[in-house]
């Protein structure tokens, strides 16, 4: 079981009211019998040709027209990592097998990343300073 953060939830509700305002407005031409999340104007499956074109016109719009969807993947699993999420969480959110993978595949150390940690590492031989005193 994967516990995504509220905006994912957010975007499924948007997603979850377009679809309603598609369902009534195509009225009994309405068809989802799969209750599919994301679908098209009837109720059907996204063609994936459309879900491709429509991600890189916004990634083109936003200044990435290289961006792949995947890139998402990899994106999301570097800010969890940044964020502070634990390295197995982070694999079971990707349904990696091992944590080794999902580091060695998704994480890359940030220059602020490096810098957080050096700061958490003195803090820690700090407060071992000051128990001791």
């Amino acid at each position: 079981q994967i516990e995504p953060p509220e905006i994912a939830f957010q975007y499924l509700r948007a997603e979850r009211k377009r679809q309603t305002e598609n369902r009534l407005a195509a009225g009994e031409l309405w068809s989802n019998p799969d209750n599919l999340v994301f679908t098209d104007e009837m109720g059907g499956h996204l063609a994936i040709s459309t879900f491709y074109k429509t991600f890189k016109r916004i990634a083109a719009s936003i200044g990435r027209p290289d961006a792949r969807p995947h890139d998402l993947r990899h994106t999301a699993a570097t800010v969890a990592i940044a964020s502070g999420a634990d390295i197995k969480s982070v694999q079971d959110l990707l349904g990696h097998a091992t944590a080794s993978f999902t580091l060695n595949v998704y994480a890359h150390s940030s220059d602020q990343m490096k810098k957080d940690t050096a700061a958490r590492m003195q803090s820690y031989y700090d407060n071992l300073t000051a128990q001791k005193a």
